[in-house]
């Protein structure tokens, strides 16, 4: 439901990378100690006053539970706590009918905005399981960072119900995640999709909430990526059916907008996780298409390793901590590079909410603003190299 969106979004950036690219050699990656220029510059053209991220590109001037859980973290990351309660309060009060305590938990409303008669509510109120992971993490987090149990208990009750609604379990595999609660299992063929399994973010659930499902969907969600990857290519949408994985049903083998999370997950996992690096070898076929081209595809087969297109700036971003944890100091620079275009500023041409988000999460690993230690638990620079 959120690939076409992904979609819309990134052709919208790919028809802007050649002119942006004229200005990359003039602008300056951040540090990893003072003010996050990137972080700032989203929360005013994104966040609205009571805690909304908006992506204007869209029609409806939607707000998805995703943007509002990238928000989230990147206000951890930040140690802005005042726009983490913001973003929070209105999560709750928008995108969960005010039922977001411990005590009274709804699973969130993954798409919010401007509806036909003009008026603005929920325009889908199914939710996103990546999104509800996130935002549970985030939580988690707050709480072990920010020494405030109210934020902990919430996380974990949030957890508690993604496990019980979010959940499947698939035969000689484990549990698995289920893209949202309603709407993707149907005639024997249950869909999935890869970008919404973190590594990081599911190790750090099994360590905070231990009786959980968590552990044992990591390894679940590794053998996933590595089958449906058979050419080191991630799909965006996969399926099960009669045993086993297989193309799915409703978009193919095709991996673009969705699929570029796989990357960018993959390389911010912990090297001391055990599962750190035969996840990022199951994704090698990115690394020898970027190097084969000078860029990455648009659009790749899963099953063939065609490829297609030349990706949006923001490519660079999610593959930045890829080539950061490979070891690849070639694609590391190429993806700097393509990087400082992204963040500059250029008459003309607004910013986008999918763009911003990626470079975000790229920049602020590879620049040191924070990582993930072996348990998933993010280690943010303001609590040590920023002490």
């Amino acid at each position: 439901m959120k690939l076409a969106l992904s979609l819309a979004l990134g052709v919208a950036a790919s028809a802007a990378c050649a002119n942006v690219l004229k200005v990359a050699q003039n602008a300056a990656a951040p540090g990893a100690c003072g003010d996050w220029t990137g972080y700032r510059t989203f929360v005013e053209r994104f966040v609205q006053a009571d805690g909304r991220v908006i992506d204007y590109s869209t029609p409806t001037q939607q707000t998805t539970s995703e943007g509002q859980s990238y928000g989230l973290f990147f206000a951890l990351v930040a140690n802005d706590r005042a726009t983490f309660d913001r973003l929070l309060n209105w999560t709750r009060t928008n995108l969960a009918a005010n039922q977001f305590d411990p005590q009274n938990l709804r699973l969130p409303s993954w798409q919010w905005g401007r509806k036909a008669d003009g008026s603005y509510g929920v325009l889908d109120p199914n939710s996103a399981s990546d999104s509800d992971l996130w935002i549970a993490y985030d939580l988690l987090q707050a709480g072990r960072l920010w020494h405030d149990a109210s934020y902990t208990q919430l996380g974990q009750a949030l957890a508690a119900r993604i496990a019980r609604d979010e959940m499947t379990n698939l035969p000689g595999v484990g549990p698995m995640l289920l893209p949202g609660p309603e709407g993707f299992k149907s005639g024997g063929v249950t869909r999935l999709n890869p970008s919404y399994l973190p590594l990081p973010v599911l190790r750090a659930l099994a360590h905070e909430v231990p009786n959980g499902p968590w552990a044992k969907l990591a390894d679940s969600a590794y053998k996933f990526v590595k089958t449906t990857a058979p050419q080191g290519f991630a799909p965006d949408w996969a399926a099960w059916q009669n045993g086993q994985f297989v193309v799915d049903p409703k978009n193919g083998d095709t991996g673009s907008y969705d699929a570029i999370r796989v990357y960018l997950w993959a390389g911010m996992a912990s090297p001391a996780d055990p599962l750190a690096k035969p996840w990022l070898a199951a994704l090698g076929g990115m690394r020898a298409k970027v190097q084969q081209n000078g860029f990455p595809p648009e659009k790749v087969s899963s099953t063939n390793g065609s490829a297609s297109g030349e990706g949006p700036l923001s490519y660079w971003a999610a593959l930045a901590p890829y080539f950061k944890a490979l070891g690849d100091a070639h694609g590391l620079g190429l993806a700097r590079t393509h990087l400082a275009a992204l963040d500059a500023s250029v008459p003309g041409r607004e910013p986008v909410y999918y763009d911003r988000v990626l470079g975000l999460f790229g920049t602020g690993f590879i620049d040191g603003r924070y990582r993930f230690d072996e348990s998933g638990r993010l280690v943010p620079s303001w609590r040590t190299a920023c002490d």
